[in-house]
C-alpha cells in the first residue's frame, strides 16, 4: 500500500497525490527561504511516495526513512519569535574542582605569608607506596618488537613518606610495614633534625596525621618549633609533593622490574638521590601548584 505524507493527513488520488507533491515541493522551498521553519515542531517532514510495507526487509526504504530524519534532526534550531535564547552553561561550573582549589590556594598562600614573616620553612609531606609490580611507561624498542615486562604478579610493596621545601630540598623515608602515628612522629622528628629554625608542615588531613600520638609530641613541646597545617579534603594538586612522587614513579622507576623488595627499596632511595641533584623538578612542582618561590 502506498503512502504519501504531507502535514497531518493521508491523501488517496492521483491527482491528490500530485496536488500533495506540488505542496510539499512548495514547503520545502519555503523553508529554504526562512531559516525560522527549521527545528520547529511545525515542520513537515516528508517521506518517499515508495511502498513502506510491502517488504519489509528490505534496506533501501529504512535509509530512505532515517536519511530524511537525520537530515532533519541536523538542521539548527532556532528559538520561538519573542523569546530570547538562553545562554549555553557548562554543567557543573559551580562545583567545578579548579574553584575549589582556587579557594583553597587562597588559604594557602596566608599561610605562606606568615611563615615567611615568622622565617618558617614551609614543608609539604606527603605518604605513598611502591609496589613491585613495575609501572609501564613509553620507552624505546625496536622496531616490530614489543617490549614486554616480565615480573611475578604480587601485590608486595614498601611504604614510604618524603617531604620537600621551596627551595628545593627532598626527604625520604622508607619502612616495611603501612605508616602510623608513631611512624608520622618519627618522620617528624627526622626533619626537626634536618631543618632549622621554625616548621610549617602542610599535609592532608589522614587520620594518621592528627592521632593522639602527634597531639602529644606536639604537647610535649614540638608545637614551639612546629605548626601543622592541614590541605582541605579533595585537594591534591595542592601538595607539591604529589607530583614529587608521580616523577618518581614515572620517570626515575618506570618500567623498572625489581626483583625482591631489597631490590625495590635501593632504587627507591636512589632514585630519591637522583632527585635531590634537580632541585629545578622540586622547584617546579611548587610552582605548579602556585606557590611563590
Amino acid at each position: 500500500m502506498a503512502a504519501s505524507w504531507s502535514g497531518g493527513g493521508r491523501h488517496r488520488g492521483a491527482g491528490k497525490s500530485s496536488g500533495a507533491r506540488r505542496s510539499g515541493a512548495t514547503e520545502r522551498g519555503a523553508t529554504r527561504g526562512d531559516p525560522r521553519a527549521a527545528g520547529t515542531r511545525s515542520g513537515r517532514l516528508r517521506l518517499s511516495r515508495r511502498c513502506l510495507d510491502r517488504e519489509p526487509s528490505r534496506r533501501g526504504e529504512r535509509a530512505n526513512v532515517w536519511r530524511a530524519l537525520f537530515a532533519r534532526s541536523c538542521q539548527p534550531a532556532v528559538a520561538p519569535t519573542g523569546l530570547e535564547p538562553t545562554a549555553a552553561h557548562h554543567a557543573g561550573d559551580a562545583a567545578r574542582r579548579g574553584s575549589d582549589s582556587a579557594v583553597a590556594g587562597g588559604a594557602l598562600a596566608g599561610a605562606q605569608k606568615r611563615a615567611d614573616e615568622q622565617g618558617a620553612t614551609i614543608v609539604w609531606v606527603d605518604a605513598s607506596g611502591c609496589y613491585l609490580l613495575p609501572r609501564a611507561v613509553r620507552t624505546w624498542a625496536p622496531r616490530g618488537e614489543t617490549p614486554i615486562l616480565r615480573v611475578p604478579l604480587t601485590r608486595d610493596h614498601r611504604s614510604a613518606i618524603s617531604a620537600l621545601t621551596l627551595d628545593g630540598r627532598l626527604f625520604l623515608q622508607v619502612r616495611k610495614d603501612s605508616y602510623d602515628g608513631e611512624a608520622v612522629v618519627g618522620f617528624l622528628r627526622v626533619l626537626w633534625r634536618k631543618i632549622a629554625g621554625k616548621l610549617v608542615v602542610i599535609w592532608d588531613g589522614s587520620p594518621i596525621h592528627h592521632g593522639q600520638v602527634v597531639k602529644d609530641f606536639l604537647a610535649a613541646g614540638a608545637a614551639k618549633r612546629l605548626h601543622l597545617e592541614r590541605l582541605p579534603g579533595d585537594a591534591p594538586d595542592l601538595n607539591p609533593d604529589e607530583g614529587i612522587w608521580n616523577y618518581l614513579k614515572r620517570v626515575e622507576l618506570g618500567n623498572a622490574c625489581c626483583s625482591d623488595l631489597a631490590d625495590l627499596r635501593h632504587r627507591l632511595r636512589r632514585a630519591a638521590v637522583r632527585v635531590r641533584h634537580k632541585p629545578d623538578i622540586i622547584r617546579a612542582c611548587s610552582q605548579q601548584c602556585g606557590y611563590l618561590l
